[in-house]
């Protein structure tokens, strides 16, 4: 018999059981893939060329996390990218980043060039408070006497007082960000429109909605609070692709002690007298716990995993409720040659940098309405990646590989169509879309790997295509995620606990509801 197991080698399965183990439990990990990481894997997908599959760049990879579990130590190494974003127009192109984004912005307005630092400033301000509540168990609406909710009490007023430190103009800020669009934010500030499409695309970003959408400014900030190698704010690349943050985490929890199984899934959450006791797997094999962790989807958890007659009614109701589809469709190309933008056709440092094909925020309202209407935006967003650029060992010499992370699309199909019939199609779309602005990319394709978001769902366990595990929304945040009163990492189950990311603080490669929901188990369930 072991302490716990969990469930799911994702890189917060990965976080959650470097820190159980450490603290003395006995901990089993088990994965149903054949390889530990989750959605933050490195495959080979065309001879000789490598990538990261699913999620595909580093900044809200939580510090203290990469610090306890000593990352760099078993081989982690993350690099900057050297421009953090380039956005090709038809009227020329805006580059960010660091000593760059001033002079860039000016070129389309003055106005705009000097808000900018305000307006770093000020959200800056607010994504230090979001920093400070990562590493926080949520205050849980509990049932019981005073003695049972005096110390949710104290956490929520220990928020309260964080909060209290802000003047009137952050809370103000606060309060926009919580209930706005990112593009209402973004109209309040700028008047240009590439400045705004730069930093509304990251309000877009796995959210299948508009810019315009009352909520995706909260999506935009979620962006913001990460870092790299100390640098706030900053984007990066893991040398080797994500699979090497998780195979570093993956080497941590076996320095510590557990056991990681592979390729035999969770088919089933064990229960006695109402209490998880245990799981058994995909191949018939039982293991018998003090503890179930569940890294998977809330839904996969719930649903799919353990006897619904065991959870009351209303979380049963929600959790059928609970939002996930991030309007995502994921590729990675293997090509001959780099890109050459129309815009900015030679060789340089905007090719390390995210770059966003979406001119505008009306070009991203656009594709939203398409892909509702459609399925598919007949003009879609894409970002586009190009690692090897930094990392040598993800391709052949001379040859590059390329992540193609395309917006948006219907995480399901209407009528008979289903994704596997059209994830041709809409890749050549997507293809299409960036050889309009680089002229010859397409004929530079000799591979690629496509995953529309039935295949995410399929390989990785995203309901919908959804990265985040579900959506970033008011109603699926903090206390409320991923139902309210369910916030703390404890489920309606005894013995059963969530560490993915439908938990706080939500999706992103962050390790940060791992680190949560150990913290969390420890309070009641000690070594023995």
């Amino acid at each position: 018999m072991t302490d716990v197991v969990i469930i799911g080698a994702g890189h917060n399965g990965l976080v959650c059981a470097f820190y159980l183990a450490s603290a003395g439990l006995k901990v089993t990990v088990l994965e149903a893939r054949d390889v530990v990481g989750g959605a933050a894997v490195t495959e080979e997908f065309h001879s000789g060329f490598r990538n990261s599959v699913a999620s595909y760049t580093v900044s809200l990879l939580n510090p203290k996390v990469i610090a306890d579990l000593d990352l760099p130590r078993h081989g982690l190494r993350i690099v900057e990218r050297r421009v953090a974003n380039f956005l090709p127009r038809e009227d020329g192109y805006l580059l960010t980043g660091e000593g760059r984004t001033k002079a860039q912005v000016a070129k389309y307005s003055t106005r705009d060039a000097e808000k900018l630092g305000a307006y770093d400033a000020r959200l800056e301000v607010i994504a230090d408070v979001l920093r400070a509540v990562i590493l926080e168990t949520p205050p849980n609406m509990v049932e019981g006497g005073i003695t049972a909710v005096l110390p949710e009490l104290l956490k929520s007023a220990g928020l309260g007082r964080r909060l209290s430190r802000l003047d009137v103009t952050a809370r103000r800020d606060l309060l926009a960000l919580f209930s706005q669009s990112a593009g209402d934010w973004l109209d309040g500030w700028f008047e240009s429109d590439p400045i705004k499409a730069v930093l509304g695309f990251d309000g877009v970003v796995g959210n299948y909605a508009s810019p315009y959408t009352p909520g995706s400014a909260y999506v935009l900030l979620h962006h913001v609070f990460g870092e790299v190698n100390g640098k706030k704010g900053a984007w990066g690349h893991a040398i080797g692709g994500m699979g090497a943050i998780t195979q570093a985490m993956a080497a941590a929890c076996r320095e510590k002690g557990v056991e990681i199984r592979t390729g035999d899934g969770v088919a089933e959450i064990l229960t006695k007298r109402g209490r998880a006791t245990g799981v058994v797997t995909d191949s018939g094999l039982m293991f018998e716990a003090r503890a179930v962790v569940s890294g998977a989807h809330p839904r996969i958890t719930f649903e799919r995993l353990l006897d619904p007659a065991l959870l009351p009614a209303d979380f049963r109701e929600r959790i059928g409720r609970y939002r996930s589809g991030s309007g995502t469709f994921r590729m990675n190309v293997a090509l001959s040659e780099l890109p050459r933008f129309t815009a900015l056709p030679d060789v340089g440092d905007h090719l390390t940098a995210g770059i966003i094909i979406a001119p505008d925020l009306a070009y991203m309202d656009r594709a939203f309405l398409d892909a509702r209407r459609d399925g598919w935006s007949r003009e879609p967003i894409v970002e586009m990646l190009i690692p090897s650029v930094l990392d040598d060992s993800l391709a052949p010499e001379s040859r590059h590989v390329a992540s193609l992370f395309c917006q948006h699309v219907s995480p399901t199909l209407s009528g008979e169509r289903s994704w596997d019939d059209c994830r041709d199609e809409v890749a050549d779309l997507m293809i299409a879309t960036v050889d309009r602005w680089a002229p010859g990319f397409k004929a530079s394709v000799i591979g690629r790997q496509v995953k529309s978001p039935l295949d995410l769902e399929r390989d990785f366990g995203l309901i919908g295509g959804d990265i985040f595990h579900g959506a970033l929304t008011l109603d699926q945040l903090f206390s409320a995620r991923p139902v309210l009163g369910h916030g703390a990492y404890r489920s309606p189950v005894p013995g059963l606990y969530m560490c993915g990311a439908g938990t706080h603080p939500g999706g992103g490669v962050t390790g940060a509801p791992g680190h949560n929901a150990a913290r969390t188990i420890l309070k009641e369930i000690r070594p023995r």
